[in-house]
């Protein structure tokens, strides 16, 4: 099944190009604050999903092509990322660690976005902002300290995520924390239709050039380590987002561009990129220096 959010935090099961509005059939509020109904949904699955396949064929649609994509997870507890998690990508950003000994950081869910918002690029001349190209792991129920064997007990679904970043040696979170810096969609796909997301081709373009091209069997820390590691540490709960890494291929991005993502078995999207006129911060004062150099 794929779930989405859409035209003001409704929810709604892709079919074609069709959305099912299941808003009303699940007891959704679109105006409640915090924006929670997906959260709600992931944690109660189990009790709704007989209903919602049932009623499937009588539920309200809209057409995809008009509908507002919005980011599936408006409001999860944490977005989880794993840095440096492709060999290759560690050797072009000279990069002598890895996720599988480097551990993971957080981005703030403030940084969600949808497939029909841009990219807004900050104020911050002197800087490139680049796109990292990811799969983005739902969990789907509250989980610690799990083992390896365990991991998809605790999985919901997939999606496609960019990680955007401001270029720089500063904070890791704060240059990957601007609004819109983490887009994830186009809608969540749940693990049943993902047969095997340890062999999952995933590319990106920037409008007509492929940057990014990659298999996740390429994981340096693979789904199920990412899932031990992460429940070592913390709670995981139901709408948790985990970004799994990007390959090489990164590059900038500037207003005007189009950023497409492509994974099997889950979708494309694609976002406008957009300058802004926030965002400056002193701390991105200086150019970024040495400049970025790629190592084959």
């Amino acid at each position: 099944m794929k779930l989405s959010r859409f035209n003001g935090s409704h929810l709604g099961v892709v079919i074609g190009d069709e959305i099912a509005d299941i808003t009303k059939l699940i007891d959704a509020d679109p105006a409640e604050w915090p924006p929670v109904s997906m959260t709600r949904l992931i944690a109660q699955f189990d009790d709704n999903k007989a209903l919602i396949e049932k009623r499937l064929e009588t539920t309200p649609r809209v057409k995809l092509s008009e509908a507002r994509l919005e980011t599936p997870v408006p409001w999860p507890n944490k977005v989880i990322a794993y840095p440096v998690n492709y060999h290759a990508h560690g050797r072009e950003m000279q990069a002598t660690y890895r996720a599988a000994n480097q551990g993971f950081f957080l981005k703030p869910p403030s940084a969600l976005s949808g497939a029909s918002e841009p990219v807004l690029l900050p104020n911050v001349p002197g800087r490139e902002v680049h796109h990292e190209a990811e799969l983005a792991i739902i969990i789907g129920k509250k989980a610690r300290s799990v083992k390896r064997e365990d991991w998809a007990d605790c999985v919901f679904g997939y999606a496609c995520l960019l990680d955007m970043v401001v270029r720089g040696r500063e904070e890791r979170v704060f240059r990957k924390a601007y609004d819109t810096f983490c887009p994830v969609g186009p809608w969540i796909v749940t693990k049943d239709e993902i047969p095997n997301p340890h062999e999952l081709n995933m590319k990106l373009w920037v409008n007509d050039e492929l940057r990014q091209s990659a298999n996740t069997r390429d994981l340096v820390l693979d789904i199920p380590g990412m899932i031990e590691t992460a429940s070592a540490v913390m709670t995981l709960y139901p709408g948790d987002i985990i970004a799994t890494g990007t390959p090489e291929g990164v590059g900038p991005v500037t207003h005007g561009d189009i950023i497409k993502i492509d994974i099997d078995n889950i979708g494309v999207m694609s976002v406008d990129v957009k300058q802004s006129n926030d965002g400056y911060t002193e701390v991105f004062a200086e150019p970024y220096v040495p400049p970025i150099i790629k190592q084959k």
